[in-house]
Order: structure tokens, then C-alpha cells, then sequence
């Protein structure tokens, strides 16, 4: 599929508009993989806090365990044509040892908070290290715009 009537974002443009959905948005494809059992991919809810995104999941389940055993991560917002893909290292949280402004953000955001569970709770923190947004064919050169944690400087007119 080509989208020809689509004008290309400069790399300011594709920052603003990528945080603004990682404020906005609700819910992000998690894929997550196991040394033995291979690939996993879940749609959890985030928070975008802190440069960070938090995610929240039982402790038991394969998000939680391949987080565990394998932190590298990558995640995608829902929308195929305007994509947002981040890649990073997780780490899990116990639900009684996340941050508050963190957990708070999430609760706020969702009306849910996974400290007030009887289960056990965990959350996932992301700290990108890669970020590609991309909206058709006319914005595939320049896609990356974070680079090893750092936000990268559109080139100069």
C-alpha cells in the first residue's frame, strides 16, 4: 500500500507527535522473549512517566517471567499507519516497591490500582533506547529518532 497524499514530518515533528501518543495512548503491543520458550507478545495498558513506559502485569505471567530471564524488549503502539516502535531494556517492579508517582500515574490514568490487589502485581519499566516512528513510505529515511537512549537533533535546515 503507498500513501502518496502523506508529506513527510522532520525529525521535531515525528518527537512531538510520538510523545504525545505515549501520553495519549492506552495501550502497547509488548514482545518479550524466553531463552527457551521463545517469542511472546502481549497488548498491555502504559503509562508514559518519566521517560519511561510503565506497564502492569500479574508476576507469574510470561511477560513478567521472560522479562525476568531476558530484559531486552521491544514495543509497538497499535496503529500500523502511524507507527511507533521502542526498544529497550525492562526491568519488573514488585507492585509494593514501585515508585509512587509512577504507580500513581498509572492509577490515574486507568482508575486501577494494582497495589490495592490481592495478587500479586508487577510492573514493567521501560527505558527506551530506541525509538522509529514512521508514518507511510514517504517517512521510512529518518525513522529512528532515539538512538541509544538519546533523542536525536533533526538535521538543520
Amino acid at each position: 500500500m503507498q500513501n502518496e497524499n502523506i508529506a513527510g514530518r522532520d525529525g521535531a515533528e515525528r518527537r512531538r507527535d510520538t510523545l504525545e501518543r505515549l501520553m495519549a495512548e492506552r495501550d502497547i503491543w509488548v514482545s518479550t522473549g524466553h531463552p527457551e520458550h521463545g517469542p511472546h507478545q502481549v497488548p498491555l495498558w502504559f503509562v508514559w512517566h518519566g521517560e519511561a513506559l510503565w506497564m502492569c502485569t500479574s508476576a507469574t505471567s510470561a511477560t513478567a517471567r521472560n522479562v525476568r530471564a531476558e530484559p531486552r524488549v521491544r514495543l509497538a503502539l497499535p496503529d500500523t499507519s502511524d507507527v511507533v516502535l521502542v526498544q529497550g531494556e525492562a526491568r519488573c517492579v514488585p507492585a509494593d516497591e514501585v515508585p509512587g508517582d509512577a504507580a500513581a500515574a498509572f492509577a490515574a490514568k486507568f482508575g486501577w490500582d494494582p497495589r490495592e490487589e490481592e495478587g500479586p502485581y508487577a510492573y514493567v519499566c521501560v527505558v527506551p533506547r530506541t525509538v522509529r516512528a514512521w508514518r507511510g513510505e514517504p517517512e521510512l529515511r529518518g525513522r529512528v529518532i532515539m538512538r541509544e537512549g538519546d533523542w536525536l537533533r533533526p538535521p538543520a535546515a
